[in-house]
């Protein structure tokens, strides 16, 4: 993956990504701390601001059973826009309170220890406001690393490195500064331990680094569990990646066959790691080779089979999904055929038990396109993801029974439970079904949801 250049949007690791645009940091009342090592300093000199007070954040409503449906955000989201859009945005997010994550550093927060000690957190305090704000199950994605932790430039941000983790010296530091997260945000009580294992691949090996990652996460998990023990902690946070013609692997099917070498990572991760609360992965319903495969829809059922491997492996512990996709960036897709991919991904999901799954909200500058975005930026206006996520948070939490109805079509895909239903048609023409005892004529690829007769 090319790293992205400042707090960028998500650009999935599966695919070869492009990505420039520098996010200008706000200069408060600071001093510019200077590298004084030999050679060239690396990065932007960075305004180091007075010790900023914790913020006052909103405690997350009372739940009851856990959402299992969440948003991530990114390098754009509702908190920096006009005060108008920032209310909507929040109410939009808050109508059906769900999960909601933010990364430490990049995806719209700059670096939070830019030296040794001196903290930056202003971004983040922002965005940790935001969630409360919208009513969020706050999570912390601890990732990434501070420059003077990855060999860089002390008291300077090079984006370009977004990727690299800390060295291995400075794992503690590492484990340090997520202490320091945990402490000063109480509201947030899970954490995901660092991204889609970036910069831990080993090319002279020709697999993952699982070994130093691992060393890494246990670290980071003995600082958090002593600042809170009720804190949640997840890893390994690895792509699970797919081929149409792979070989070799314990786990494929008509969907493709997974990279065992992902698999190989996260079981040596299983076998070692201190402690977990839950499990994590990510991944694309595509293949490497091939796209789609068998189809659009078909290739969903990935997403289930590597919910079911791994809840096996790791002896039942709770599966989450940090990211998931279905297209590939800039694909030609109308939105409702993109919305009625996801909706049966979500399908997927809940089928086979998955905890939680994290919709990567893709949002964009004012004025731009925002193809499966939540809402229209700018405005604040509603778009169709959010109408999905919004139900399936309220008929589809974590351990709601489902109910096994069919459609007499077998085009257009059904998830129920006893009170309510949702269904998709998969089709680019209209379709007719019988679900539940009541027939239904579907536009193309539309998703609509039903109560249930006597619910």
């Amino acid at each position: 993956m090319i790293p992205t250049d400042g707090p960028r949007r998500r650009i999935p690791n599966w695919l070869i990504a492009t990505g420039a645009g520098v996010v200008a940091l706000a200069l408060l009342v600071g001093i510019v701390v200077m590298s004084t090592g030999h050679g060239k300093p690396r990065g932007r000199a960075v305004a180091i601001p007075p010790p900023q007070p914790a913020p006052a954040v909103e405690q997350p409503p009372d739940f009851g059973a856990w959402p299992r449906w969440g948003v991530t955000h990114t390098e754009f989201s509702g908190d920096a826009e006009r005060e108008e859009v920032t209310e909507t945005a929040s109410h939009l997010l808050a109508r059906v309170p769900l999960v909601q994550n933010q990364h430490i550093m990049g995806w719209g927060a700059d670096n939070p220890e830019p030296v040794r000690g001196k903290y930056d957190f202003r971004n983040l305090d922002r965005r940790v406001q935001f969630m409360g704000r919208s009513q969020a199950l706050p999570v912390i994605t601890l990732c990434c690393a501070p420059d003077w932790m990855k060999g860089g430039t002390d008291g300077r941000t090079d984006w370009n490195t977004l990727e690299s983790p800390p060295n291995r010296e400075n794992f503690d530091d590492f484990a340090k500064l997520a202490a320091t997260v945990a402490r000063r945000y109480p509201t947030v009580e899970h954490f995901m331990v660092w991204n889609e294992f970036k910069g831990f691949w080993n090319s002279a090996t020709n697999r993952w680094d699982a070994e130093a990652y691992t060393e890494l996460y246990n670290k980071v998990y003995t600082a958090l569990k002593e600042v809170n023990a009720d804190i949640k902690v997840g890893g390994p946070y690895i792509p699970i990646v797919s081929d149409k013609n792979g070989r070799g692997s314990e786990l494929q099917g008509p969907w493709g066959v997974v990279d065992q070498r992902d698999l190989d990572a996260v079981e040596y991760w299983i076998r070692n790691k201190k402690g977990a609360d839950f499990i994590v992965v990510d991944g694309a319903s595509m293949t490497r080779d091939a796209g789609a495969h068998p189809d659009d829809f078909g290739a969903l059922a990935k997403f289930g089979a590597v919910t079911t491997w791994l809840k096996q492996r790791s002896g039942g512990l709770p599966v989450w999904w940090a990211e998931w996709y279905v297209a590939p960036d800039n694909a030609d897709w109308t939105e409702e055929r993109r919305t009625a991919v996801q909706t049966v991904a979500m399908m997927e999901f809940a089928t086979s038990g998955a905890s939680t799954a994290l919709y990567w909200n893709p949002q964009r500058k004012p004025g731009e396109d925002c193809p499966g975005c939540l809402w229209r930026p700018g405005t604040g206006e509603e778009l169709p993801m959010a109408g999905v996520l919004s139900g399936f948070t309220k008929w589809f939490p974590e351990g709601v029974p489902l109910v096994p109805l069919t459609s007499a079509n077998p085009a257009v895909r059904v998830l129920a439970q006893e009170r309510q239903f949702v269904m998709v048609n998969t089709t680019d023409a209209a379709a007719t079904t019988t679900i539940d005892g009541k027939q239904f004529e579907l536009e193309p690829y539309e998703v609509r949801w039903s109560g249930r007769d006597g619910a």
